[in-house]
């Protein structure tokens, strides 16, 4: 029979049993190798890019003014409207000022006939004078009737021009091609009477500017390339300049270099600059915010995945997988951004693997288990 003690014996026994039974085979095993996917830095010819920021502005801006005393008769066109060089905009009251053509016309017609009788006078007392029949006193008077007379018909010619400018003053017309303001007068209105009255303004937006700067050590450098090369800064005008709004991807506007400024500016320490682009779209508006960049010679370049750079304080890095799979941090010098790819000025070889995902379980001084990804070439 059993009892109570000797079932409590049985209990104990077969764990103590059961537990050696287990401790044979409880051994440590270490997890496997975090799975990270690395890729060699894609061999590339990019060409090297000054970047900078700027702002769209008009080729030409100018007020539209009354030139001439008179109230507004005509305003012939909307306000924003776009107009072609020559449409007549406003016109003021032309009829005083056709009156006074006609009356400066009179003048000079007069005054031509005066000269005509003047020097007929002075051409016979001439001759009179050569035959010794005048006296030498009324020659001399005709010959001041004569002067006299032919500047007062200069002087009726030259009223007449200025009528006639005068005239032409009531017609106000575009001076370029360009978007006129919204008027700034209306109709019945009297203009020009104390001073030169601004009617609207005509801002000229095909072609357009950017205007941009450059640092000084931006410049240092370009100038010691050129001078490397041979060339003069001169030889600069005429670069293709690419375009970008802040609301668009890239740079899809294309322009040339127009100047550069001869001096920098102490101030600011930079140097301004300005591309022209052709805007036969009108896309451009003056005072858009402009990124501006300018491509040099291609030249062979180390590119990876932009997502695969990391900061720190001391700089950019990326994490590398060496030849045992384990992980390094490697300092480098990123470049511009090309696509999604960024160029490595410094501190990867084409050898090198970097590790493109998978970043956050790639810890450096730890090993992993690559996976080779290649990555695709960038676009330009």
């Amino acid at each position: 029979m059993y009892t109570a003690g000797s079932t409590r014996l049985t209990v104990v026994f077969v764990a103590a049993v059961t537990l050696a039974a287990c401790g044979q085979d409880n051994r440590y095993a270490a997890p496997p190798p975090p799975k990270v996917t690395v890729a060699t830095p894609v061999e590339q010819e990019v060409p090297p890019y000054f970047e900078a920021t700027g702002n769209t502005a008009a080729i030409n801006t100018v007020d539209l003014v009354a030139r001439v005393q008179g109230f507004v008769q005509e305003i012939n066109y909307s306000d924003g409207e776009y107009v072609k060089k020559g449409a007549s905009l406003f016109v003021i009251e032309p009829e005083p000022y056709r009156l006074k053509v006609v009356a400066a016309k009179a003048s000079v017609t007069s005054a031509q006939a005066t000269l005509n009788q003047s020097e007929s006078e002075y051409q016979r007392q001439a001759d009179l004078l050569k035959r010794q029949v005048s006296a030498q006193v009324t020659y001399d008077q005709a010959l001041a009737q004569r002067d006299t007379a032919q500047a007062n018909l200069q002087s009726a010619q030259a009223n007449e021009q200025q009528a006639e400018i005068n005239l032409g003053y009531t017609n106000v017309t575009a001076p370029f091609d360009g978007l006129v303001s919204a008027r700034q007068v209306s109709i019945g209105q009297l203009v020009g009477a104390n001073s030169a009255t601004v009617l609207s303004t005509i801002v000229q937006i095909e072609p357009i500017y950017v205007n941009f700067t450059a640092s000084e050590r931006d410049v240092l450098q370009v100038r010691a390339a050129l001078a490397k090369s041979g060339r003069s800064v001169n030889e600069l005008l005429g670069t293709p300049v690419e375009v970008g709004l802040q609301t668009e991807n890239g740079y899809p506007h294309s322009g040339k270099l127009d100047y550069v400024a001869p001096t920098v500016d102490p101030s600011t320490g930079t140097l301004a600059a300005r591309a022209i682009l052709e805007n036969s779209d009108h896309t451009l508006l003056p005072g858009y915010f402009a990124r501006v960049r300018i491509p040099g010679p291609p030249r062979p370049s180390l590119l990876v995945s932009d997502v695969a750079i990391g900061s720190d304080q001391s700089g950019r890095y990326v994490l590398v997988v060496n030849k045992d799979d384990v992980v390094e941090q490697r300092k480098v010098e990123p470049g511009q951004l090309v696509g999604e790819l960024r160029v490595i000025e410094k501190g990867l070889s084409k050898d090198d693997r970097v590790v493109v995902g998978g970043i956050m379980r790639a810890i450096p001084g730890q090993k992993v288990e690559p996976e080779l990804h290649t990555l695709a070439a960038a676009g330009q």
